[in-house]
This record gives structure tokens, C-alpha cells and sequence, in this order.
């Protein structure tokens, strides 16, 4: 039974999920700024992919982040980065922020969490964040050998602590990011440049592998 009912409870999450996704983008199509609101984060982030995807962190995600952009991955971030980010967002979304009017017509039909569901979602993002690799006991990072894992990682984030993912997982990872660089316009080394540093996918999947969590 409890199980059923777990179950009947992530499809529900993942119904409304959905529903929330769509009427965002339905927004977007009507609005003269979606275009530069859907291209604030790249796509390819789905609620099942967050973490405790039935938790009501998740669902708050799922009910407000899509509002404006596509679904953002927690681990975008930093636990330290997060407050100020998660702070600038809620602002925004009560139609006040940098752009002064605009911001507010921009924001059109948007909510913004109460005081409860922001101290929730707040805490979900903090407990999700990245967690930083250490230079000091992966010094490899800064050695030439790290150096394309170095340079892709931090063009978007701070680096990543490899023990995130197995080294069955990373490569699956290490190409969503790749998917997000490309469509974030950042260096990839698909089209070689001089001086344009060359992130060979098979060498950061090396790196990871090397440090990453093993599979017991």
C-alpha cells in the first residue's frame, strides 16, 4: 500500500509538473519577452531528474523556477551561491528587480513563493547545491592533465567534487553539460580556434573516472 501510494504520488507530482511547464510555455508564446525568457537556461533538465523528485522542495521547484525558464538543476550552483541567486529570483518574480517596469510587465501572471514555501524551496536548493571539488586532495586539477576538465566545468559553475557520480554515471552528465555549453555559446572545442582551449570529452570522462564514487 505505502509503496501504491508513493507511486500514485510521484505520477501526480510529475502531472502537475507538466502542467506547470506547459502553461509557462504557453506564456512565453504569448509574450513579446518570452524569447529572452526561455533562453535564460538551456532545456534538457527534467523534474524526474531532480532530487527527491516527490519532495515539496521539488514540487516548489517545479511550481515556480518554470515560470520563467526552463527547469534549473540545483547542483547549477553552490550551496554558499545559492541564497543570493534564490533571493534576486523571488524578487523578480514579485515583478520588482534591475529592469524597473519592465521587470514588472515581464512578470505578468507570475507568483512568487510565500514566506514558508521560500524558506523550503531555499533550503532544498542549499541541500542540493554543487559540492566543490578539493584542490587539495585532488591536486591533479590544476596539473595539465586536469586542465580540460578545469576549463569546461568552471566556464558555468564551480568545479564539481567527481565522488557526485560514479564512473559509470559521469559520461551521461558530462554530456548534458556539453548539450548546455553548446547552447549557452560557451567553448566546447567543436570548431578548433587558435588559442580556443580544446576540451576533449574523453579526457574531463577520464579525469572524473578516476575520482569519481564507486559503485559498490
Amino acid at each position: 500500500m505505502a509503496r501504491a501510494l508513493a507511486l500514485l504520488l510521484l505520477f501526480t507530482t510529475a502531472a502537475h509538473a507538466a502542467d506547470e511547464a506547459a502553461a509557462a510555455r504557453k506564456r512565453w508564446e504569448d509574450s513579446p519577452y518570452g524569447p529572452m525568457l526561455e533562453r535564460i537556461l538551456p532545456p534538457g533538465f527534467e523534474p524526474a531528474m531532480l532530487p527527491q523528485p516527490a519532495s515539496r522542495g521539488a514540487q516548489l521547484m517545479q511550481r515556480y523556477c518554470v515560470q520563467c525558464h526552463n527547469l534549473p538543476n540545483p547542483a547549477m550552483h553552490h550551496a554558499q551561491k545559492w541564497p543570493a541567486v534564490f533571493e534576486r529570483m523571488v524578487v523578480r518574480m514579485q515583478g520588482r528587480g534591475n529592469m524597473g517596469k519592465l521587470m514588472s510587465e515581464m512578470m505578468a501572471g507570475v507568483t512568487a513563493p510565500g514566506p514558508e514555501e521560500a524558506r523550503v524551496l531555499a533550503g532544498y536548493l542549499r541541500s542540493n547545491a554543487q559540492k566543490p571539488l578539493d584542490a587539495k586532495k585532488i591536486p591533479e586539477v590544476n596539473a595539465p592533465s586536469g586542465e580540460p576538465f578545469r576549463v569546461a566545468c568552471s566556464q558555468c559553475h564551480v568545479l564539481p567534487d567527481p565522488q557526485r557520480h560514479t564512473a559509470g554515471e559521469w559520461p551521461a552528465v558530462v554530456a548534458r553539460m556539453q548539450k548546455n555549453m553548446e547552447w549557452m555559446n560557451r567553448v566546447v572545442g567543436s570548431q578548433p580556434a587558435r588559442g580556443e582551449p580544446q576540451l576533449r570529452v574523453e579526457d574531463i570522462n577520464a579525469f572524473l573516472a578516476r575520482y569519481a564514487r564507486k559503485s559498490y
